[in-house]
């Protein structure tokens, strides 16, 4: 009875542990037996186990022969003695790929914290660019975008009102999606055709990762509240769809889309530095993350996180508006050399 039992409660666990077992009775008498099994108990002596036995599992990685060292250490390795439904072991991540964790350090030979980014990621931001650049809806096509924009604008001016450090971290979830949904586009039909991009893909899944990089910071600066993150999903899951079908139908409508939310992303962020020169909303330390991303001075503060986000918006806005503009004069990206490292 209890051998039935013992191999039942191992069926139940399945394929989960495909594991060494040793048997132990409970009075410490030596082991009994040594069973190898995944989905049943077979014991190489032939003989009952004891009704006093216990199951005491140790769970090996799955390691190739070309992989594992002779006299190999199994520190990562976890035994968990119990009754039977209590199997379990929780692992530690192992390197024995050969991919051990790299240790950065910045150029003060300080230790690299972030792991979202190196130091050769980082760059020093361009402020000098033209921030009232604008381009004059001529078109059909550039009057569509335009109103989709100044639409898509007024739930958000009503939702966030003045709350700008709240408004620039929500908004930034949204504005990392096309670049990756462009990007993606892009490298399927590389791969499709047989042919290169121009360099566009990089280009455009930097323009992606600058954006998340901003709401890494923004959230140092506002945390946001549980409806807020509800939005989230709802919103980020429209505008993915809406933005890959558009994509697909006519690229030069998506990207002057983006090229217009990029100018409506600059207004946004000179009323948040309005807010901040007036006191309205405090002047904090910029987070750590900022410092080390944009190559700022120790000692720069939040209005020096918004002008640096708000340069970077800049170029966003015009990398998608000429992009749209290739698409206008007949061309395909890959004919002209992407922007790279234009941030």
């Amino acid at each position: 009875m209890n051998s039935k039992l013992a191999t039942s409660v191992v069926r139940h666990l399945g394929p989960r542990l495909y594991s060494t077992t040793a048997i132990r009775t409970v009075a410490n008498q030596p082991p009994h037996g040594l069973l190898i099994g995944t989905a049943g108990i077979f014991q190489p002596s032939g003989s009952p186990v004891p009704a006093n036995a216990v199951a005491a599992w140790i769970r090996y990685p799955v390691r190739s022969g070309s992989t594992l060292a002779a006299g190999d250490a199994r520190e990562d390795d976890k035994t968990v003695t119990g009754t039977a439904d209590a199997l379990t072991a929780e692992k530690a991540i192992v390197s024995y790929w050969g991919v051990p964790p790299a240790k950065v350090a910045k150029e003060d030979g300080t230790e690299w914290k972030w792991k979202s980014f190196r130091p050769w990621e980082a760059y020093a931001p361009d402020l000098s660019i033209d921030l009232k650049k604008h381009h004059v809806p001529i078109t059909f096509m550039d009057k569509i975008a335009y109103w989709t924009v100044k639409l898509l604008r007024f739930p958000t001016d009503v939702f966030f009102q003045r709350r700008y450090g709240c408004r620039a971290m929500m908004l930034e979830t949204v504005a990392a999606v096309p670049g990756m949904v462009g990007g993606l586009l892009l490298h399927c039909k590389s791969l499709r055709r047989f042919e290169h991009s121009g360099g566009w893909i990089k280009a455009l899944l930097e323009e992606a990762e600058n954006e998340r990089m901003h709401l890494m910071t923004f959230m140092e600066v506002a945390k946001p509240r549980w409806y807020e993150r509800a939005l989230v999903f709802t919103v980020q899951g429209v505008f993915f769809n809406a933005y890959f079908l558009g994509y697909l139908v006519s690229p030069k409508l998506a990207h002057r889309v983006v090229g217009y939310l990029e100018e409506e992303a600059i207004h946004s962020y000179t009323e948040f530095l309005k807010e901040l020169d007036k006191g309205n909303i405090e002047n904090v330390p910029a987070p750590a993350i900022a410092i080390d991303y944009w190559r700022m001075p120790p000692n720069s503060t939040l209005r020096d996180v918004v002008m640096v986000v708000r340069a970077d918006e800049a170029h966003h806005r015009d990398v998608n508006h000429y992009a749209s503009d290739i698409h206008v004069q007949g061309h395909e990206l890959k004919e002209s050399p992407a922007p790279l490292g234009y941030h």
